[in-house]
């Protein structure tokens, strides 16, 4: 049946052990490819740890003139309003 196999992280670079119980799941539900990276590297893609932070910017709302943050960059030609009158 299936033996345990070393393979190489493709992110962090380190060897990890793709085990025979591993490789059974992966034979019973079809899957092709043997995993790529190591289990803390793929729980950092998971999670937000390896994600960046979303930028955010100081805005003034067009309804209520509350300053307020908002994740994109706001533009003069368009209005943007804070979560409360956003909501509204």
């Amino acid at each position: 049946m299936f033996q345990d196999k070393i393979l190489v992280c493709k992110d962090c670079g380190q060897e990890f052990t793709f085990t025979a119980g591993e490789q059974e799941f992966f034979a019973e539900r079809g899957f092709q490819n043997e995993p790529q990276r190591c289990k803390p590297c793929r729980d950092a893609r998971k999670g937000n740890t390896g994600r960046p932070a979303r930028q955010m910017f100081d805005a003034v709302c067009a309804n209520c003139g509350k300053p307020c943050k908002v994740p994109f960059e706001p533009k003069n030609d368009r209005p943007v309003y804070c979560s409360d009158c956003f909501r509204r």
